[in-house]
């Protein structure tokens, strides 16, 4: 049975004072009894104290990006085995603000999945159609390259150590977002085409749905069998919205969902 996770991507927010009083909100709100993971991905500045403050908590902590290169001469860059030495167990890797804004393309993002996957990071690899593809009928065509990169590098077998996040741009931080069905479709899709190369990687692998996800509408989202929690950006910010929307991947009937 594959266990529900809420990961919330804080993207470039936060300053010491807010972050620890998110946290202390956060550890008092998240509970043992859930049968669900949580995480939260702050900026690269804030890790250290991040981990140190959640140090033998239920909450994980990890990186919102990653270099694709060893440490060396790579001025600005973090090298995977940098964020594992502090102590990060998860990294996003091709995450479609990196991909759109900073022009990483299928092959670079396939390539930080290795170099996560070897400094023995979890990635959460994001895959995600922009407003256009999807309303000229190309929704999976698009995923399927950007998955399909992965599985050309690495493999099948190695979804076994990662997670994947789908995440329609047109629904991130524009309000709109996926009805449950449509979100549904593309999970589904997702873990057919995983299946066709192993089946049991693709039973067991967490999809988790990112793109405008609140309170209001986790429920109906994490109720879909296909779709495994969620990858949480501004509702992340509110320790009351993040623990409603971690309750909601934690309720009974969407654990029991689960195959």
């Amino acid at each position: 049975m594959r266990r529900p996770m809420v990961a919330g991507n804080w993207k470039m927010h936060g300053s010491r004072a807010v972050n620890q009083g998110l946290l202390e909100e956060l550890q008092s709100r998240v509970s043992e009894a859930w049968p669900i993971d949580v995480a939260v991905c702050p900026p690269f500045v804030y890790l250290t104290e991040v981990m140190r403050q959640l140090e033998g908590d239920l909450i994980a902590v990890g990186a919102q990006n990653v270099s694709a290169e060893a440490p060396g001469a790579f001025t600005g860059e973090v090298a995977a085995a940098m964020l594992a030495d502090i102590g990060c167990t998860l990294v996003i890797v091709g995450h479609s603000e990196r991909r759109r804004l900073y022009g990483e393309d299928d092959t670079l993002v396939a390539r930080k999945f290795v170099a996560a996957q070897t400094a023995g990071l979890t990635p959460i690899l994001c895959v995600g159609e922009t407003l256009e593809e999807r309303d000229a009928g190309q929704t999976e065509g698009v995923v399927a390259r950007q998955l399909d990169a992965v599985l050309r590098t690495s493999g099948a077998k190695a979804l076994g150590k990662a997670i994947l996040a789908y995440e329609p741009v047109w629904a991130i931080g524009t309000g709109r977002n996926a009805t449950p069905a449509q979100a549904q479709a593309v999970h589904q899709f997702l873990r057919s085409r995983i299946s066709a190369q192993d089946a049991k990687i693709a039973a067991q692998l967490r999809i988790l749905y990112g793109g405008s996800v609140k309170a209001a509408n986790a429920a109906e989202l994490f109720a879909n069998p296909d779709v495994d929690g969620g990858l949480i950006g501004g509702a992340s910010l509110n320790a009351d919205e993040f623990q409603r929307i971690c309750a909601a991947a934690a309720a009974p009937a969407v654990a029991g969902a689960r195959r």
